[in-house]
């Protein structure tokens, strides 16, 4: 099938060199996902966009001097934890300054024209990492990264020559972003949603944190209980985030693309399978068709069962293409149990949010 959007990836093996065998996020997660995309062939079929590790400057134009300082220092020295789940290697600074880079030059491809949409396969993830500190298997939050430098607040060469008034991020990673949420919690620049398991690390995320300030109600949490499946995903995009994307007219979509809502996922307990995820893949992309000339821009997060996790990135790239969810790939299934009710929820984010009942 011949591609109806030009469609970038960025890679390097500099991040598989961040890791500690036995931990959930270690490198055998981004081998799986590069051993699925080229037994399927579907590298041939994308743009590889090149990229330079973000410089320290850059680093420090989302995070505090002091933090960015002190992971280099701590990975310097050698292995160390800098939490009860986050841990250092002697490449964790080169790495985790790559994967900001790669969200950032993502965004510059897609707002140059280079690629239509593109997806950064990055490690370690990001959407945990606070201004000054990194928590959550997160050290630099490379989606804010990438926004900040879509609206012209990260220096150095190839800035946007028109900086964005208004991107949209939506994270769709189990876990909250709370990260996110705190870099942007009071910019209006950037509508944030994130839709995640509740109750759930990081116990994040209520439906009340709506932003404060010039940025209140950017913020949108749908925390929903578990064994929410795709059915009441579905929902919730159709009832909550189109409404919201629309009324927000966003110049620019970034998605913290997380596979770990799967139901075999080992980390949660959530009831999605590879063809819910697609849905949201395909209402992403449909969205930023209608309302910013397709461009969008996926980070991975997330995903910790490592054929959901190859599997979802192949999709993923696939539906970014223009194929149609009947076409993707499920070899898992979906879940087979009863699944949880979703009305309470939308209910109460709607009215958080003032969307109407014409606003579906």
């Amino acid at each position: 099938m011949k591609s109806q959007h030009p469609v970038g990836y960025l890679y390097d093996p500099l991040f598989l060199s961040h890791t500690l065998p036995g931990h959930p996020e270690n490198h055998e997660r981004l081998e799986a996902v590069m051993r699925r995309l080229r037994e399927y062939g579907e590298l041939e079929h994308l743009i590889e966009l090149t990229f330079a590790p973000a410089d320290e400057t850059q680093l420090c134009a989302v995070h505090v001097d002091a933090y960015v300082e002190l992971v280099k220092q701590v990975s310097a020295r050698g292995r160390a934890m800098l939490g009860p789940d986050t841990y250092i290697h002697p490449a964790t600074f080169r790495a985790a300054s790559a994967a900001a880079g790669a969200a950032m030059a993502a965004v510059r491809a897609v707002l140059g024209g280079q690629v239509d949409r593109a997806f950064a396969l990055v490690r370690p993830p990001g959407h945990h990492a606070f201004p000054d500190h990194g928590e959550g298997f997160c050290l630099f939050n490379n989606i804010a990264c990438a926004a900040q430098y879509a609206l012209g607040e990260v220096p150095g060469e190839g800035r946007p020559a028109r900086p964005l008034e208004r991107v949209m991020i939506v994270d769709w990673d189990v876990h909250h972003g709370n990260g996110t949420q705190a870099m942007f919690y009071e910019d209006p620049r950037v509508l944030f949603v994130s839709i995640h398991q509740f109750p759930l690390y990081p116990m994040s995320g209520h439906v009340n944190e709506l932003g404060a300030g010039p940025g209140r109600g950017y913020t949108v949490n749908v925390p929903l209980p578990p064994r929410i499946g795709d059915a009441g995903y579905a929902r919730v995009l159709e009832e909550i985030v189109v409404p919201l994307a629309r009324r927000f007219r966003p110049e620019l979509m970034l998605m913290s693309a997380g596979y770990d809502g799967h139901w075999i996922d080992p980390l949660a307990g959530m009831a999605l399978s590879l063809t819910g995820f697609g849905r949201i893949v395909a209402t992403l992309s449909q969205l930023s068709e209608d309302l910013c000339a397709g461009r969008l821009v996926g980070v991975l997060e997330g995903g910790y069962d490592h054929d959901v996790l190859s599997y979802g990135v192949l999709n993923t790239f696939r539906l970014l293409r223009g194929e149609s969810v009947a076409s993707l790939l499920d070899p898992i299934g979906p879940f087979a149990g009863r699944e949880a009710s979703v009305e309470p929820i939308i209910r109460q984010v709607r009215a958080a949010h003032a969307l109407s009942s014409s606003q579906t």
